[in-house]
């Protein structure tokens, strides 16, 4: 049996959007201890590689971010760095491209009540070629390791945006190419 990935991955992303338009539309009246989501985020992104490496078309994306070792009672950016938030989101191939599923652990540091930085640390599964039978970025292997870093600013107390770069490839601790997949883009997010 054949999974196609890239209908299981529009699938979820749809799935996401419909429970972050739900979990938006309720915040107002969940008390902190019913919430499950620390922040949604929705954007897109594309590929800033070069040659035979670069993906075509843009990839939407959705993260959510949860608080589960206390990032929002940590005060200042020490506290804040051994309080990180855990991320999972996907990254949507739309133009046959390499649709991501990562998770990992969100490091957030505020400079001020507007302004902010994150890095993030983790892994990818991906449905993108491993080996060189197709066009595009040549992976080696199905799981990757996936960071990035981003600056942000915040409108309000609820609403921000972010800038991001993020890298996946295997470091080499697998057999096959390694091109890697580094996209650049912008996300919104919403935090409860």
């Amino acid at each position: 049996m054949r999974i196609d990935f890239k209908r299981v991955a529009l699938r979820l992303f749809v799935i996401a959007s419909v429970a972050a338009v739900a979990g938006i539309s309720v915040t107002g009246s969940a008390n902190a201890g019913e919430q499950i989501f620390d922040e949604l985020r929705f954007g897109a992104s594309a590929s800033v590689q070069s040659g035979h490496s670069r993906e075509d078309g843009v990839f939407p994306e959705i993260t959510a971010l949860f608080d589960p070792f206390g990032y929002d009672a940590a005060v200042g950016w020490q506290q804040q760095l051994l309080h990180p938030r855990v991320h999972l989101g996907t990254s949507i191939g739309i133009s046959g491209e390499a649709s991501q599923f990562f998770t990992g652990f969100t490091w957030t540091v505020d400079f001020s009540e507007t302004l902010f930085a994150e890095a993030g640390f983790g892994g990818v599964i991906h449905t993108g070629d491993l080996d060189g039978d197709g066009d595009g970025p040549e992976f080696g292997c199905r799981l990757l390791f996936h960071e990035y870093l981003g600056a942000g600013y915040r409108f309000t107390p609820h609403w921000n945006v972010m800038a991001e770069i993020a890298h996946s490839s295997h470091a080499n601790l697998c057999d096959g190419p390694n091109d890697g997949m580094t996209r650049a883009g912008l996300q919104v997010g919403y935090k409860f």
